[in-house]
């Protein structure tokens, strides 16, 4: 049985700084359950959004945040993960990321800074348009070197193994995880009393998604299952342009296209977006996705239109040429016409519930990146806050469990090998993609965009059914890491829509016919789950 002082789940941008910062105070392993660039950080394309230029201010990016928030952004969430960013930004320099540069107009380089919506300034730091592969590159290439992280690859977290499993008495705690070895198919025992999720989201529970694959809510599935709190899961983020292609049908368009000018057009040729906010193509992400939805539904066309084409061939090449070249393989030119486009999940407001340092509701237990609910999001996230928070909260975290004191060896009990069933079944694969085709068929029917009540109950009903078919698998059949995906997405999914039923309004990334308008007579209130 293996043991480290810091075991992180997840090899994003916020797991892989986190073991950086935690491998000064021991031994350090990083589980991540396909390969060590198999994230959610690796596909983001937009940049960090962070105060970095003397014509921006700490105070102009948190009233942006608490705007796009919706009123229910914790504000000291908000103003620590601003205020701290710029020392997190320079550290990634440090660790060798490249940022794009400029010169100013007296030849000073600086930062070149994008705008996306929401944001009331130019302050999204960016490579390119691979901002996610960039960074996650760097910090990547600083672990493998690093002498007190082990790197397991392929392996997927199944359980947390908690103080409470174990039949101890004392408050609820983390001492280590049970761990299936893809290479193999055993389940490995690992001991640990800190442990960091870092899972990324849940794009995957939708049918339609930008998304990886990896992306199937398993630290929100797993940290529940623990007994730790979930707060906010009804507000999915439904990215506004996503490449509307059979053929690439996740790949999405990056909200910078905007920033730098891209207008979204209907089939006529013509912007709609002034009709539904004053901002236009520049609204924060909830006002143009449910807006794109309406168009779609109001003309009957299949998408609408991002149009770049009126700016130079060269500043299109220069800022977007992972997108030039996506697009050209299905043989549109962004440089010459407009790029058909949808909305599609993108990105989990809500999730496991933490403090501002990412400590959960069970000691040694903490959650940062997109798995966790900090309250920096609220009800809609600021475009490209999320990697700001990556970086600040894996850093916090590290420093508060560094300084828990661990129950020493002699005096915990031993933790049981893993069992599981031996059953091997010729039609287990069909009846879990059949099952997953299913949630995410679901979900996107009748818990997306536009919500109802009927719908939402109908959701509900239907996945109760799954999660029984799911758990007679987990217990009769051996794990494959198949089926522990389809366990973690039906126990999101159920979240999900168990928090959006809960919430009788329309607020942020939660729209329901049933409730159209904001309760803004009533304080606004999260929605917080805890296990019977």
């Amino acid at each position: 049985m293996d043991a480290f002082d810091f075991i992180i789940v997840g090899s994003g941008v916020a797991g892989l700084s986190a073991a950086l910062h935690a491998s000064a105070h021991g031994r350090v392993a990083v589980l991540t359950k396909r390969g060590a660039l198999d994230s959610n950080s690796n596909w983001a394309q937009g940049g960090v959004a962070c105060v970095t230029s003397e014509q921006d201010s700490i105070e102009a990016h948190v009233r942006d945040t608490l705007i796009a928030g919706a009123g229910l952004c914790r504000r000291e969430a908000v103003e620590t993960i601003v205020t701290e960013g710029p020392a997190r930004i320079a550290e990634l320099v440090a660790w060798g990321v490249q940022f794009d540069q400029r010169e100013d107009a007296q030849g000073k380089v600086e930062f070149d800074l994008t705008r996306e919506g929401g944001h009331s300034k130019r302050r999204v730091l960016h490579s390119a348009d691979a901002t996610g592969r960039e960074i996650t590159e760097k910090l990547l290439a600083e672990v493998r070197r690093h002498p007190n992280i082990t790197l397991l690859e392929n392996h997927f977290a199944v359980d947390l193994i908690t103080s409470s499993k174990l039949g101890l008495l004392s408050q609820e705690r983390v001492l280590g995880l049970y761990v299936l070895d893809e290479s193999n198919g055993e389940v490995r025992t690992l001991r640990c009393q800190r442990v960091i999720l870092a899972t990324g989201g849940c794009g995957r529970v939708y049918l339609y998604t930008t998304n990886p694959p990896v992306a199937s809510g398993d630290g929100v599935a797993m940290a529940w299952r623990a007994g730790a709190q979930v707060a906010n899961m009804e507000f999915v983020q439904f990215h506004p342009t996503c490449l509307y292609h059979p053929v690439k049908r996740s790949f999405l368009i990056t909200e910078a296209m905007r920033g730098e000018g891209a207008r979204l057009i209907g089939a006529d040729g013509r912007e709609f977006m002034q009709r539904y906010d004053e901002r236009g193509s520049l609204a924060p992400r909830d006002i143009v996705a449910r807006a794109i939805d309406h168009e779609i539904k109001r003309t009957g066309g299949p998408c609408v239109y991002l149009d770049i084409s009126h700016r130079e061939p060269q500043f299109i090449l220069a800022h977007f040429p992972n997108i030039h070249r996506a697009c050209l393989e299905v043989g549109i030119d962004i440089t010459r016409e407009p790029i058909p486009v949808v909305p599609a999940a993108h990105y989990q407001c809500g999730g496991v519930l933490t403090d501002i340092n990412g400590l959960t509701s069970i000691r040694g237990l903490a959650a940062v990146g997109e798995v966790a609910c900090t309250g920096l999001h609220g009800a809609n996230r600021l475009a490209s806050n999320s990697l700001l928070e990556c970086l600040v909260l894996a850093q916090r975290a590290v420093g508060q469990l560094s300084a828990l004191a661990p129950i020493e060896e002699a005096q915990l009990p031993p933790i049981a090998p893993w069992r599981s069933g031996d059953a091997v079944d010729n039609d287990e694969l069909v009846v879990i993609y059949h099952n997953w085709d299913e949630i995410r068929r679901l979900m996107w029917d009748y818990v997306s965009i536009v919500r109802t009540s009927k719908r939402l109950q109908r959701a509900a009903a239907r996945l109760r059914n799954l999660r029984h078919e799911v758990q007679e698998f987990y217990w009769n059949f051996r794990i494959t890491s198949e089926l522990l995906e389809l366990r973690n997405l039906v126990e999101t999914a159920s979240l999900i829509v168990e928090c959006a039923i809960r919430r009788h309004e329309s607020r942020g990334l939660h729209y329901t016919l049933d409730y159209p308008q904001a309760n803004d007579g009533i304080p606004p209130r999260d929605t917080i789950l805890r296990r019977d």
